[in-house]
């Protein structure tokens, strides 16, 4: 373990100054999980200036500081960040409950023995009083520190993400919760860390890689539990996950939280022209493993990237050749209803010569499952085939114009600020034709002709 060097550090000033057409995008890759103190390290050797976080630890007024130094993990240099509270440093929450473990063992077999004066029962670990806060006492904690209001909405967001997990899992309320684990100092430090060192990158999104969550067990507050432990499973509902079969807890719920609230999506690398990339170092040495996250930052390469948006979506497909063509119908409407995107049908030719239907949904990633056990349901396919596409969409509005029949939306799609597509809602059109028996189309071409005349309201 070496000092830190902040002379290679990048000036994120010049980079916010560039031409705001461009899109800059932070990488998190978490090939060996995810902690809040990895992703600090990752933060500082991606270029956020340690000073900031050092800040940042100092405005909330804790009692904690950070120590930076680089470390090498399994041949990578990285940058490891440990925090220290009254003295003593932060631990893997294994081995914070092994030495607690102990310390019980050694305090109740002291009691074995006569002592020659009374004495107090005192806490075996200094930090162990601030195990028990909840989130009222946190959300006053990080609303009394002087960081930025954006800032500190993060950090509330992270917590509450931890607490709405814990509350389910012990079967209470989100304000009833205890914090065992986060509500210690180092994490409430982790969080805030995070919170600010994000904002400072100045991305326009963090996108972040499936999470191996390792193996094995791991011993928490209430007990040894199987890896992901409860809350991580709990904070990663519909998000990607494998195991590397490392016998160790590789995803913490800091972590999984903190990904969660800050990351866009979770993705697979996207296209970036590469500006730099750090390194954040975790505690242990994984044996075949660098127990390290990356984070890359780059400029989005497509010139679509300054004049649309994109976003995940995920591409399910099913044969159909012996289903009712009058259930077809109702199994797409069911599908629009349960949130999917789109739904259309195309005539195939199958197997044997047989006339069928290939029927596609475009689904966000997180209605993915429900939609497909709802064609399992509802059709006769025994397959439903998944995957994961990008998509690139314009910019999207909704405006109201005025017919002498009543109002119809109008969506309209631009690019760079400028309408590219305008077109009459159909439910709209639809409900007007049938409740004034006027041709539909006649209330299309009215609504798109007051739209173009500027008859909005």
């Amino acid at each position: 373990m070496v000092p830190y060097d902040e002379s290679f550090l990048c000036d994120f000033s010049v980079l916010r100054g560039r031409d705001s057409n461009f899109m800059r995008i932070a990488y998190l890759e978490c090939f060996s999980g995810v902690s809040g103190d990895m992703f600090l390290g990752a933060l500082i050797d991606a270029g956020v200036p340690p000073r900031v976080l050092e800040e940042t630890v100092s405005a909330l007024n804790l009692g904690a500081r950070l120590e930076i130094s680089r470390v090498v993990r399994s041949g990578i240099s990285a940058t490891k960040v440990d925090v220290w509270v009254d003295g003593e440093k932060d631990l893997p929450r294994e081995e914070y409950w092994a030495k607690q473990e102990l310390a019980k063992r050694e305090h109740t077999h002291s009691h074995d023995h006569p002592h020659d004066h009374p004495h107090e029962h005192e806490h075996s670990d200094p930090r162990e009083h601030s195990h028990h806060r909840g989130l009222t006492e946190i959300r006053e904690i990080i609303g009394r520190s002087a960081v930025s209001d954006s800032a500190k909405n993060t950090a509330i967001a992270i917590f509450e993400a931890l607490g709405t997990a814990e509350a389910k899992i012990h079967a209470t309320s989100i304000e009833k919760v205890h914090f065992h684990e986060v509500g210690a100092v180092d994490a409430m430090v982790d969080i805030v860390c995070a919170a600010v060192g994000a904002e400072a990158l100045g991305v326009d999104e963090i996108v972040c890689s499936p999470l191996n969550v390792g193996g094995g067990s791991v011993k928490c507050a209430h007990g040894t539990f199987p890896v992901p432990a409860p809350a991580t499973v709990e904070l990663l509902k519909d998000t990607r996950v494998y195991s590397s079969g490392v016998q160790a807890e590789l995803v913490t719920p800091t972590g999984a939280a903190i990904v969660q609230v800050l990351a866009k999506r979770f993705a697979p690398f996207p296209e970036m022209k590469i500006e730099k990339s750090g390194y954040g170092a975790g505690t242990r040495e994984l044996s075949g493993l660098p127990n390290v996250v990356r984070l890359t930052i780059g400029e989005a390469v497509s010139k679509l990237a300054a004049k649309t948006a994109s976003d995940n979506v995920t591409v399910l497909e099913a044969n159909l050749d012996d289903l009712n063509p009058q259930v077809f119908g109702y199994v797409m409407d069911r599908l629009l209803e349960e949130g999917a995107l789109d739904v259309f049908g195309i005539p195939v030719l199958m197997k044997k010569n047989r006339p069928g239907t290939l029927l596609t949904v475009l689904c966000k990633p997180e209605d993915a499952s429900k939609l497909s056990r709802l064609i399992f349901t509802e059709t006769t396919t025994l397959g439903v085939r998944r995957r994961e596409e990008i998509r690139e969409i314009l910019a999207r509005r909704w405006e109201k114009v005025r017919t002498q029949w009543g109002d119809v939306r109008i969506k309209i799609a631009s690019m760079n600020g400028t309408v590219t597509n305008y077109a009459p809602e159909y439910e709209d059109c639809r409900r007007i034709a049938s409740e004034h028996h006027v041709p539909l189309k006649t209330v299309m071409q009215e609504a798109a002709r007051e739209y173009t005349h500027g008859g909005r309201n």
